[in-house]
């Protein structure tokens, strides 16, 4: 009788399925295609690659606080020699990940890679740290600082109420979750305008830096004070790499981007060029004005280097990083529904997430989870340690996916490869992730020990949730029900394999 009621169950699912799939085709607005297909259609351009890619890197760090850099250098000098190499060794990442993105064209990026390469087990492990912490608490981090720069002009002597950052913050979520559920284009429109006036701010930073630089105001570049400690440089990179973060942010959502194998290195060549330039050339600025001592003392460098060289219109400089943080979150949002989108194809995410909206053609589920987690992660009140806790785990996945590389050239050799990386960059970045990881787990044992503690919490997951086959048949009746009406609310269906 259980098993009539199991076949029933699942004969209703396909019926509900074949229906979606009908009124899709029917449709006509969906912009399905000739032959109504329900799949991720490539609508990104070369542009929106690289806006994409800048649009996620450049948040409120740049803006608010390059302290991280310098308290750990000691230096003007010393510090914007981090920069540059921090930007160096991300075009390296960046540089690999064109081989891997070229071969595996699998939403997902590093995710599918470690799949591909290591299995399903180690790919769960980088799955869950980035789901489930690392980008949702991002995201809730630039949301709320979107959300204290747009109230800022209105409590100019002290810091806005908590309560209405946070309520302005899930307004800034839900809004981007609307746009990003709707349609890609606007999606992608959305970063394309706000990465422009982030550049614009920053390069109205940098021209007034650079006046003053040709004024001779040069007193703070020298190297007085550098700390040559092997911890502080491995913590300043931590610092200039985090500010970075991003970079691999298209490799996500490859197969919405059009012509891959061309647009793909060019967009991370072109976008991780401009980011190195714009970061390096902004500190310069700010020192052209500041001393160090200032610097150190300040919560928002941007905000006070506009105050000393922008006087009545240094009220521009918080609406600039409001609009670079709004951004940032959507870039986050845009990228993240489709990791969660590739995990779910894989197996290691419920069904739901796999599924599109029959007529926007969007990983809806994705999008609204992504978000759900967001605004979960909003009423915690110490989401910056947490951030840290995992911050060492991100590059150290990272580097995963970087030694997929040259693990694939021995393993599969004959693989189409329309993009071949010289072997001295990965083995390169790997020595570096090491240095970047393991000196600073020396250096902060404490907050290390919550990140392992964070990454080994996924191991029970990945053995109850998907190693283990035989569940009982009620509970794969109550999760195929679930699936179902959830499927009926959202008007969603799996989409048709390629």
């Amino acid at each position: 009788m259980e098993d009539d009621a199991l076949n029933k169950d699942e004969k209703q699912r396909k019926d509900s399925l074949k229906s979606a799939k009908d009124a899709a085709n029917g449709d006509g607005g969906g912009g399905g295609g000739d032959s109504g297909d329900i799949v991720l259609k490539p609508k990104m351009t070369l542009v929106n690659g690289i806006t994409v890619i800048v649009g996620s890197i450049i948040g409120s760090g740049i803006f608010v606080s390059p302290t991280g850099v310098l308290i750990n250098t000691g230096s003007v000098n010393m510090s914007l020699i981090v920069w540059i190499l921090s930007g160096l060794f991300s075009m390296v990442g960046a540089y690999c990940y064109a081989e891997l993105g070229t071969m595996i064209k699998k939403s997902g990026a590093d995710y599918a890679y470690i799949m591909e390469t290591f299995g399903p087990f180690l790919a769960f492990i980088r799955l869950w740290i980035e789901c489930m912490i690392v980008r949702p608490c991002s995201q809730a981090i630039v949301a709320l600082t979107f959300s204290v720069y747009v109230l800022k002009p209105f409590f100019p002597e002290c810091q806005p109420p908590e309560d209405a950052a946070r309520l302005l913050a899930v307004c800034c979520i839900l809004v981007l979750t609307f746009i990003n559920c709707w349609d890609v284009k606007w999606a992608t429109a959305v970063q394309d305008i706000f990465t422009y006036a982030k550049l614009l701010a920053l390069f109205i930073i940098i021209g007034a830096g650079a006046y003053y630089l040709f004024q001779g105001n040069t007193e703070h570049f020298t190297f007085d004070n550098t700390k040559t400690e092997v911890t502080s440089l491995a913590l300043s990179f931590y610092s200039g790499l985090f500010a970075y973060n991003g970079w691999n942010y298209l490799n996500f959502i490859i197969e919405e981007l059009k012509d891959p194998v061309k647009n793909l290195p060019r967009a991370i060549a072109i976008s991780c060029t401009l980011v190195t330039v714009v970061y390096v050339f902004t500190n310069v600025s700010f020192y052209t004005i500041l001393s160090p001592e200032e610097v150190l003392g300040s919560e928002a460098v941007a905000v006070t280097f506009a105050d000393r060289v922008f006087g009545m219109f240094a009220w521009t400089i918080p609406v600039f990083v409001a609009l670079s943080t709004f951004g940032a979150v959507n870039g986050i949002l845009l990228t993240s529904s489709r990791l969660f989108y590739a995990g779910a194809c894989e197996g290691q995410m419920p069904e739901i997430l796999t599924m599109i909206q029959i007529q926007r053609l969007t990983p809806t589920p994705a999008v609204l989870i992504m978000a759900l987690l967001s605004m979960l992660y909003l009423t915690v009140s110490d989401i910056f340690a947490l951030i840290n806790y995992v911050g060492f785990a991100t590059w150290l996945s990272i580097g995963a996916a970087v030694l997929c590389l040259p693990w694939l050239r021995w393993k599969q050799p004959k693989l189409n490869r329309p993009i071949k990386v010289n072997l001295i960059f990965p083995i390169l970045y790997l020595i570096a992730t090491v240095f970047v990881t393991v000196v600073p787990m020396i250096a902060s044992p404490v907050e290390t020990g919550y990140g392992c503690l964070m990454i080994l919490s996924s191991i029970p997951v990945y053995f109850i949730f998907i190693a283990w086959r035989n569940k009982p048949k009620w509970f794969n009746r109550s999760m195929g029900g679930i699936t179902q009406s959830l499927q009926k609310l959202m008007m969603v269906v799996r989409p048709k394999q390629k």
